[in-house]
């Protein structure tokens, strides 16, 4: 018979991490499933550590940190508390009628573990799925030498490859700045940062800005390195037009108003990478798929709503992390740490008093932070008028700006989900992942209003969370009829 665990973790990054250990000491039997072959997360993403040299820190805020809940998670698996499944994307989660959750798994991996069988079964979640760079399209955004701003970082960091020589990093957010000098420091020549916002609104909310005292010192370790390197930093300023033939050649920066608008000279930067980044989108594929309460975050991104303890809508799912509204590795891990408390003493184990008050407190001082944060570097609002009617928006399916305005114009498609029936983007290979906040923001503007949680759900939805062959498809379909004939 299957074995059944006290609670499965999606998600091995610094909320996944600190859940599945703190769950473990408390007592509790853990299965850790995690897309990527050794934890860390994209935050701590690193070289292979079969093959980890001494300099493999580098880059990393919270290393001491990782490398701590790491042994931990060692301890805690060759005590057979947890069972690590590296390698494994869970793409369906269902319940049963006792309650218990299954989880269904395919290979991320060509070598994936051999204990990671296809489903985990267990009585509670948490699910700490992170997040992706949100992207907003530009003209000559699909030529080859244009990525996201956390892709160019993942090379550097988990494969030490340099994405190109001679860079322009551009959008929004403090997270621009480690993708620079992470760049410079590899030996890219970084032309200019373009950031499209101003950075004296941290000035209308001062408590929000002090919450978390250690990201000043961050900031300015980052304009240190900016300096040292010499990298332009343009605040107000846009990419708004990619240059090239077969790939990348140039970028046309300009300057822009509060909303966006251009309203400066626009100079030509000659350029063989550019890396865009506009913030995160949360991944919430496996919450929308057990139901759970959804809101708008003060980014605009569409976060699962949870309580003072990390619970979802849905009884016995918890949610931590990104998913819950993009604040950083810290605020991850303190939500992590407080999932498995909370969830841990609703299964009846000794609470430590006054640690998840202190948690607690913690959270909320990094979710003011977050809050602070996201005003300062909010996507402009006028950021459609950048687009001309052949710029694509959907580029598996190669639905352009102009498709979705005869859609809305002439088919009457006022909302995304509408949108995407008739002009067909997010019905592509990565499912709206990539262009999904765009074409909900491109149907409020043309409809003259604010996005909204409505606008967002239907892109964020997806039958599976991840591809499948369909050979699995078909097991799965045989153990409901071997199931049905019990």
């Amino acid at each position: 018979m299957a074995r059944t665990h006290d609670v499965a973790v999606v998600g091995a990054g610094p909320a996944g991490l600190a859940a599945a250990v703190e769950a473990a000491e408390a007592g509790l039997d853990v299965a850790l499933v995690d897309g990527a072959a050794q934890p860390g997360g994209q935050y701590w993403r690193h070289y292979d550590e079969r093959h980890a040299r001494p300099d493999d820190r580098d880059g990393h805020h919270g290393w001491p940190v990782f490398t701590g809940l790491r042994e931990r998670l060692r301890a805690e698996r060759s005590a057979g508390r947890v069972r690590y499944l590296p390698g494994r994307q869970v793409y369906l989660v269902t319940r049963d009628e006792a309650g218990a959750f299954t989880l269904r798994t395919t290979a991320s991996l060509g070598e994936p573990e051999a204990d990671a069988a296809g489903e985990v079964t267990a009585r509670t979640l948490i699910l700490c799925t992170g997040g992706y760079d949100r992207q907003l399209p530009v003209p000559g955004w699909d030529l080859p030498g244009v990525m996201t701003a956390g892709g160019v970082q993942a090379l550097l960091k988990g494969h030490r490859v340099l994405a190109g020589r001679r860079a322009v990093v551009a959008g929004t957010g403090p997270f621009l700045l480690p993708v620079a000098t992470g760049l410079a420091r590899a030996g890219a020549s970084v032309e200019a940062v373009a950031e499209a916002n101003g950075t004296l609104g941290w000035l209308r909310d001062p408590v929000g800005a002090a919450s978390v005292p250690g990201k000043a010192v961050e900031a300015a370790q980052y304009a240190a390195l900016m300096a040292r390197h010499r990298i332009p930093y343009r605040t107000r300023t846009v990419v708004t037009r990619i240059l090239g033939q077969d790939r990348v050649e140039a970028v046309r920066i300009s300057r822009v108003d509060r909303d966006g608008r251009p309203a400066g000279p626009v100079k030509e930067i000659a350029a063989d990478l550019v890396a865009l980044g506009w913030g995160f989108t949360p991944s919430l594929e496996l919450a929308l798929m057990l139901g759970a309460d959804t809101r708008k975050d003060v980014d605009g991104s569409l976060v699962v709503a949870v309580d003072g303890f990390q619970r979802s809508s849905v009884e016995g799912v918890y949610v931590a992390g990104e998913a819950t509204g993009v604040g950083g590795a810290v605020l991850a891990t303190q939500e992590g740490r407080l999932s498995a408390l909370a969830l841990a003493r609703s299964l009846g184990r000794p609470a430590v008093p006054g640690r998840m008050g202190r948690l607690r407190a913690a959270i909320g001082r990094g979710r003011r932070f977050a809050a602070a944060m996201h005003r300062t570097y909010a996507v402009p609002s006028a950021w459609t008028e950048w687009l001309e009617e052949r710029t694509l928006v959907c580029r598996c399916e190669e639905v352009s700006y102009g498709d979705l305005r005869r859609a809305h114009d002439d088919l009457g498609a006022h909302d995304p989900r509408t949108l995407k029936m008739l002009a067909r983007p997010g019905m592509g290979w990565c499912q709206g992942r990539v262009c999904g906040f765009a074409t909900a923001g491109i149907a409020a503007c043309l409809n003259r209003r604010e996005t909204t949680a409505e606008d967002l759900r239907p892109l964020s939805t997806r039958s599976l969370a991840a591809p499948v062959t369909l050979g699995e498809l078909a097991a799965l379909d045989r153990s409901r009829d071997a199931q049905d004939d019990q």
